[in-house]
């Protein structure tokens, strides 16, 4: 599959890096320093010019894509790329926006701007966000199979009840998988022996319910039953959105904006939020609001610097959980060495939704967790699926690789995947594939 990149910074580096394997990949940037270091870095080919001309789409081969991909900090920018290489020939045409106004126009009809798909990274930060408040003790939570499904991600810390127990010990759930065990660089498929260890990432599928009654066994401290106070911190476009959400699942965030101009338009949108006109780092304000009994504290402010500083501040008053927005992934190992309990990258969290749409195949929903080391999709089955038919436990029979089938819905209903549970056409599975192994299970289905 050819597929053209527009933009190489952190989005486009992270795409082309992960597709760079197995497909033609072409990057395009006006930085012409930057797009020498793509090609020998992943070994891609490059373009330095506007992808937003078209001579330069011409240089770059876009008559013979399969997708194209404008992923830019300029929305503009992309969805004119996009449309440009539309004139040429018809691609599957992804853009990145940051602006919610422009996703709203293209749901209206679906090919605005000749695009057949836009990611918006304001939102999907957000919905991470109000995914991780849902579930304090996890560092990666994702949907699947319209809900019904949850796939986590829990990092193991020596005070955890179930370090040194063995999965078996641990499966005290019937609607639960232990699918994946990230541990010292590798992904480990863990068997009924298998013992968690401190600093082991456990990655769990099951239904809502399961998820979290598992998070109540491996950090009791950080799962309450129910997050009662939740506090935002900055109104930029990820605070008011995340706010907004929360609002909508019946929680009753407040939110603290320096700003009153934007202080007070925040309170006319945002009927469910207590809006509060103040600096975040006055820690008078902090002491007299009672911050420190926040359950949970998200911080979605301007610069990294100011999230960090945020954080600190939260952290010495004791909150229970941080959750902090972190723009430059670079920073993530500082924002977790001061004790953030879960950082949000919206480059990372977009790259991610991109990539779903970056296989010809059947893969509905894909998330790559924590560097490559596995991935977790979702598939719907064909009739004339080879696995169709097929017992789990006979599965390794038809598809070679390392994976595990987490979750199995049918009809809109969960159904627990056994190794004798047969899997029938219109079954929707969701699968942790080591990642040399995740386009092999893909082709197969």
């Amino acid at each position: 599959m050819r597929v053209i990149i527009v933009g190489a910074g952190q989005v486009g580096t992270a795409i082309a890096g992960d597709l760079a394997g197995d497909h033609d990949v072409v990057v395009i940037d006006t930085d012409e320093s930057r797009v020498d270091e793509l090609q020998y870095e992943y070994d891609v080919l490059t373009v330095a010019g506007d992808g937003a001309s078209l001579p330069v789409l011409e240089r770059a081969g876009v008559e013979d894509a399969d997708r194209f991909i404008a992923c830019t900090d300029e929305d503009r920018t992309n969805l004119v790329a996009c449309g440009a290489a539309r004139t040429i020939c018809d691609p599957f045409t992804i853009a990145r926006t940051k602006n919610v106004d422009y996703l709203r126009t293209w749901e209206r009809t679906n090919d605005a701007f000749g695009v057949d798909y836009v990611v918006c990274s304001t939102l999907l930060a957000a919905e991470t966000i109000v995914r991780v408040v849902g579930l304090p003790a996890a560092v990666n939570v994702k949907p699947y199979a319209g809900g019904l499904v949850y796939m986590a991600e829990f990092e193991i810390n020596e005070a955890s009840p179930i370090v040194g127990q063995t999965i078996a010990e641990a499966d005290r759930f019937d609607s639960l998988t232990f699918a994946g065990l990230l541990r010292d660089g590798d992904a480990v498929l863990p068997g009924g022996d298998t013992r968690f260890e401190p600093e082991d990432r456990v990655v769990v599928i099951g239904t809502p319910r399961s998820v979290q009654l598992f998070a109540a066994d491996a950090a009791p401290e950080k799962t309450p039953d129910e997050a009662d106070d939740i506090v935002v911190v900055g109104g930029s476009e990820i605070g008011y959105h995340t706010a907004r959400l929360l609002g909508k699942r019946r929680f009753t965030p407040r939110l603290v904006e320096s700003d009153p101009d934007r202080a007070r338009e925040l309170a006319e949108r945002l009927p469910d939020t207590l809006v509060m006109e103040n600096d975040a780092t006055d820690a008078e304000f902090l002491d007299r609001e009672r911050i420190d009994e926040a359950d949970v504290l998200v911080t979605t402010l301007g610069t990294d610097e100011q999230n960090l500083l945020t954080a600190l501040l939260a952290k010495r008053l004791g909150c229970r959980q941080i959750i902090a927005l972190v723009d430059n992934a670079e920073y993530v190992p500082l924002f977790e060495a001061i004790g953030v309990d879960v950082t949000v990258n919206p480059r990372q969290t977009t790259a991610e939704e991109i990539l779903r749409f970056s296989f010809e195949s059947a893969a509905e929903n894909l998330t790559v967790l924590e560097g490559h080391q596995a991935e977790v999709l979702e598939l719907e089955l064909e009739a004339d699926s080879p696995l169709a038919g097929r017992t789990i436990a006979g599965l390794d029979r038809a598809i070679p690789g390392s994976f595990v089938v987490g979750a199995i819905t049918r009809d809109r209903a969960y159904v627990e995947p056994r190794g004798e549970t047969t899997l029938e056409a219109g079954d929707r599975i969701v699968v942790l594939a080591d990642t040399d192994s995740v386009e092999g299970f893909i082709e197969r289905t």
